[in-house]
């Protein structure tokens, strides 16, 4: 099973969930930013998981990347701004046919949310979602995450890997052909 964890991060939270995700899925799972998943990095991906920062109520914007690198100096390091939006690589995401899932950084009392827009794009791209994208918090406006978050992210990357093999082992279930053909059973009447 091969799975693609990829992220928007500014100020390293988001990254540190994805590569927890990745961590717990197990070694056929990468950490990638949007610029890294492309081509060759999406090819027979059984699972694409994205996520990024909830900013202003929603995914991030140009507009609110804007805000981000303004309001730089008051932040304790500079926002990460060198990778692509998670709308623009959602936007260019090529066709697929995997499962997907999501996920968003965000202080616990932030209104709006990140993760439905995410899911939009990866269903408008045919990945198939395992279910309600994931939150996990932020002590303050640029972090750190909360206690226990990256054992949680961790957790779910597992639980995503279980999925997939559940999933594929009732698969493979239900297409085995029917051994009884040598037998009366197998015979039409």
């Amino acid at each position: 099973m091969k799975a693609v964890i990829v992220y928007e991060s500014h100020w390293g939270n988001t990254e540190v969930i994805a590569r927890a995700v990745a961590a717990g899925f197990g070694p056929e799972a990468a950490a990638l930013t949007t610029d890294e998943a492309s081509g060759a990095q999406l090819v027979d991906v059984d699972l694409v998981v994205a996520g990024a920062p909830l900013i202003a109520f929603g995914l991030p914007s140009d507009k609110t990347r804007g805000g981000v690198a303004a309001e730089s100096a008051k932040a304790p390091t500079p926002p990460d701004l060198s990778h692509p939006l998670m709308s623009a690589w959602l936007q260019r995401l090529p066709r697929g046919h995997g499962r997907s899932a999501s996920f968003e950084t965000r202080m616990r009392w932030s209104p709006g949310g990140a993760t439905s827009a995410i899911d939009r794009g990866l269903e408008n791209a045919g990945y198939r979602s395992t279910g309600k994208g994931r939150r996990f918090v932020v002590k303050g406006k640029y972090g750190p995450l909360r206690d226990g978050e990256i054992e949680l992210a961790r957790q779910w990357g597992a639980e995503l890997a279980e999925m997939l093999k559940s999933e594929r082992s009732a698969d493979a279930g239900s297409a085995q052909p029917d051994d009884r053909s040598g037998t009366d059973e197998g015979l039409h009447r």
